[in-house]
């Protein structure tokens, strides 16, 4: 049987697009001039066992920020005086708190991955239609502009907006029905095994799995894979 041809692709966004490697540094700054004293690696530390500790309080699927009854402002001023908490520290200042979330929503602390651009230029100029399928808040589409990204995507699909995180089937749906195209005509690419990986093949979709520190470390290497499964690029 001769598989469809991919049309579409689809993107997670940390890990595969861009990151932020100057977490700790961002954090430990703001945090110390408010009062909470912290040297940026400690930082980097707790944040993301913080982070951990809250996702394993999540129901399958379930969106974070969308269970707050504050919605994701009030998701992440929670996570911020649970990493104070942490630090063996009060809580900071709802100044302190409101300058995190802003610096986060600007490009300032985020880095795109080197090679995306070109890639993403090739693959747009290729024909295929892509989308992004992402566990963020409302604040992504403001961000994916001031990075440059957002022009090579006509969706921006993220799990508060669909009150679903991956590997949850609704978020990936969504995107699907966005295309208008069966899942086998789309891959999606991502950095995590369980959300993008298993989250996309269960709804039908083919995935490629994108580990920075491996052989296919990163969207240049992916390109022989995106071919071997149907997708042409220029």
């Amino acid at each position: 049987m001769i598989s469809p041809p991919v049309r579409a692709l689809s993107f997670d966004v940390n890990g595969t697009l861009i990151h932020s490697p100057r977490l700790g540094e961002v954090y430990a700054e703001i945090l110390s001039r408010h009062g909470v004293a912290v040297e940026a690696a400690e930082a980097y530390r707790v944040v993301r066992s913080v982070w951990q500790e809250f996702s394993c309080t999540l129901r399958l699927g379930e969106d974070r920020f969308a269970t707050h009854p504050d919605g994701a402002r009030g998701w992440w001023y929670r996570f911020i005086d649970r990493v104070c908490e942490h630090l063996g520290s009060d809580p900071p200042s709802p100044f302190a708190k409101s300058e995190l979330f802003q610096r986060f929503t600007g490009p300032d602390p985020w880095d795109v991955y080197e090679e995306v651009p070109a890639v993403l230029e090739s693959l747009h100029a290729g024909g295929l239609r892509m989308v992004v399928v992402s566990n963020w808040d409302d604040r992504l589409p403001v961000l994916l502009e001031g990075l440059g990204l957002a022009r090579f995507f006509e969706a921006i699909v993220y799990s508060v907006g669909v009150g679903a995180e991956k590997p949850f089937p609704a978020i990936f749906h969504h995107a699907l029905d966005h295309l208008e195209l069966p899942p086998e005509q789309v891959i999606h690419i991502g950095d995590r095994q369980r959300e993008d990986v298993e989250g996309a093949q269960a709804v039908g979709m083919q995935a490629l799995h994108l580990t920075r520190d491996a052989a296919t470390g990163d969207l240049e290497d992916l390109m022989p894979l995106l071919e071997t499964c149907g997708a042409g690029h220029a």
